[in-house]
């Protein structure tokens, strides 16, 4: 469930973060007439969400076990590298976010309402893309059936909501160069783990071969069924009896993915503080603090 939870609160506090900006923006500049088509984008933006969860949810149950397995193998792959690349463009660009949507914003209130239902729909779309996949992966590397996985996204999302509303209120200031970065960390370490179940599905539709070979297994010393496997599987996808595959892939990604995001350069060296925004949810300019 922790591991589903960090992923909504990450991923959701990402889009209300978009969505606090373009409000704040639209507000501040006494544009409230656009605020109807730029909910519009995010409704929008949440329902194809919402609609590709489902999708990938009840149209892989109508496929054999092995189409299942390449499926699932095949989308964990795409889900590591989407949430890879989300922890670092974030990483690299988050400081000028605001500048980024602005001049966006700024565009589409002079093409048209439909110009800013189609910003506000890219802004939040691809938060709400990207967490739909990652969370049906991790929900199948799960695998026991249970609906912890969801519900633990459920609440990430309900509390990444109430941090942007507290956050636009002025209510909240947190720092958001280490919340992102020790955040990114963690869900560096959880896409390890969907990237080795990931291979592991594909062996088990036998795209790959090596199902057999196993690294090491420690089902008598850490059982599946006990308490602290299920928390290591929910967390981590610790698998106690793993494929050399799986072992060999999850350390490739891992120790240089995370070393890389790690390193004390630009968005995660941060001089201080992210910009916090004033009673309206914006954030003061370079000219304005100094």
């Amino acid at each position: 469930m922790f591991a589903n939870y960090l992923i909504g609160l990450r991923e959701g506090l990402e889009a209300s973060l978009v969505v606090c900006i373009l409000v704040a923006y639209l507000v501040k500049t006494d544009r409230r007439d656009a605020l109807k088509p730029v909910w519009t984008g995010i409704a929008i933006a949440v329902a194809l969400a919402l609609g590709f969860g489902c999708a990938l949810e009840f149209g892989s149950q109508e496929l054999t076990f092995e189409a299942q397995e390449a499926l699932g193998g095949t989308l964990s792959i795409l889900a590591v590298g989407l949430v890879t690349w989300m922890v670092f463009w974030m990483r690299r660009t988050a400081r000028h976010l605001k500048a980024e949507l602005h001049g966006k914003l700024d565009a589409a209130l002079e093409i048209g309402t439909g110009a800013l239902v189609a910003t506000a729909f890219l802004a939040v779309g691809r938060e709400g893309l990207e967490t739909a996949l990652f969370v049906w992966t991790s929900v199948r590397a799960a695998g026991d059936g249970s609906s912890d996985p969801v519900i633990g996204a459920l609440l990430g999302l309900a509390t990444a909501v109430l941090m942007g509303w507290l956050f636009y209120r002025g209510a909240l200031r947190i720092n958001l160069a280490k919340f992102f970065t020790w955040t990114g960390g963690m869900l560096v370490v959880v896409a390890a783990g969907v990237l080795a179940y990931g291979f592991h599905d594909l062996q088990e539709a036998d795209w790959l071969p090596g199902l057999t070979n196993k690294a090491f297994d420690i089902t008598g010393t850490i059982p599946p069924d006990s308490w602290y496997g299920t928390l290591l599987k929910g967390v981590f996808n610790f698998q106690p009896d793993p494929t050399v595959l799986q072992v060999t892939v999850w350390l490739l990604y891992l120790v240089p993915t995370l070393a890389l995001f790690l390193a004390p350069v630009g968005f995660a060296s941060g001089k201080g503080k992210v910009e916090q925004p004033d009673e309206h949810g914006s954030r003061p300019s370079q000219a304005e603090q100094s």
